[in-house]
């Protein structure tokens, strides 16, 4: 996957994307995230742009998430902000920044979250050749869940993958959090992975973190993506996190399942792959998510 452009100051960069002379006129903050700080920023000419900023080490979060952005893009089946590029300024003690077209926020297109459900179908189906350069189900390079790493090592085996790229790496940084029993607990369920998942129909690009706030209505008034943690493996882990934090409306189900039915049992497997997300909310955040995951893992060893 092509990496985005790279730059060496913000200022450079705006000079180079829209001519000599640009500057910011203004900056206003913009509330949301919890791992970078953005901005909304008017250039020369009134032009607006949206930019996120980390500390200069982290420039490796921008370019996974461009990396991200370009493969959805390159679907050509769901919408993302256009990437203008990634890079470095030694400005305020040094930062790294991520350019992106700027969302003005319409209104919400008639059938919204139908056309929606549709356009993921589309995402899922479309071709992920030259996505994995070894193996199936993974992708071309690392990137990040949150502020948390992804390995994203291929695989032949869908169920091998979600193991041991997905659940295992989790498990490991957790390990403070349980005692020996739900250790014993654990290493049984991994060595059940295989018997709880099923191999996919054909492999899809997936969002990776398809909660309600990665998704945006976008210039044209219809659902766009954006925050992604991509890799190739089965459509139906994106349908899973989209249920965990709230959920989607009911239309949005419907209309998924009518464009690209889900395989059956899916309800049983759903618990399974939102373990991840939820190990990972345990790492980053603290045990309040720590409840959910044993029982999780509690219910599914005993199977």
């Amino acid at each position: 996957m092509t990496s985005p452009q790279q730059f060496t100051s913000l200022e450079s960069a705006l000079c180079t994307l829209f001519g000599e002379g640009t500057k910011v006129e203004a900056t206003r903050p913009i509330s949301g995230g919890d791992i970078n700080e953005a901005y909304g920023l008017t250039l020369t000419g009134g032009k607006c742009i949206f930019m996120k900023t980390n500390t200069k080490k982290n420039l490796s979060f921008f370019t996974a998430e461009a990396v991200g952005l370009t493969a959805i893009a390159r679907t050509k089946a769901i919408g993302t902000p256009h990437i203008l590029g990634v890079g470095t300024d030694e400005g305020r003690g040094g930062y790294s920044f991520l350019l992106l077209e700027f969302i003005s926020g319409k209104s919400r297109s008639r059938n919204y979250w139908e056309d929606f459900a549709r356009q993921l179908a589309d995402m899922h189906r479309s071709s992920t050749a030259g996505l994995v350069s070894d193996g199936k189900y993974g992708f071309d390079s690392n990137n990040y869940i949150g502020r948390h790493g992804q390995i994203n090592t291929g695989r032949d085996s869908w169920t091998s993958f979600f193991r041991d790229c997905r659940l295992e790496p989790q498990f490991q940084d957790a390990a403070p959090y349980f005692d020996r029993e739900n250790q014993r607990r654990i290493i049984r369920f991994l060595d059940h992975v295989d018997e709880m998942l099923v191999e996919p129909e054909y492999p899809s690009l997936l969002h990776g973190d398809l909660w309600s706030g990665n998704v945006v209505t976008g210039n044209d008034g219809s659902a766009w993506l954006i925050d992604p943690a991509v890799y190739v493996g089965h459509a139906e882990a994106d349908i899973a996190m989209t249920e965990l934090f709230g959920g989607f409306p009911p239309a949005f189900y419907d209309a998924y399942q009518e464009a690209a039915p889900l395989q059956p049992g899916y309800e049983r497997r759903r618990d399974v792959y939102n373990l991840y997300h939820l190990l990972n909310h345990l790492n980053l955040f603290g045990r309040m998510y720590l409840p959910e995951v044993r029982q999780i893992v509690g219910r599914m060893s005993a199977v």
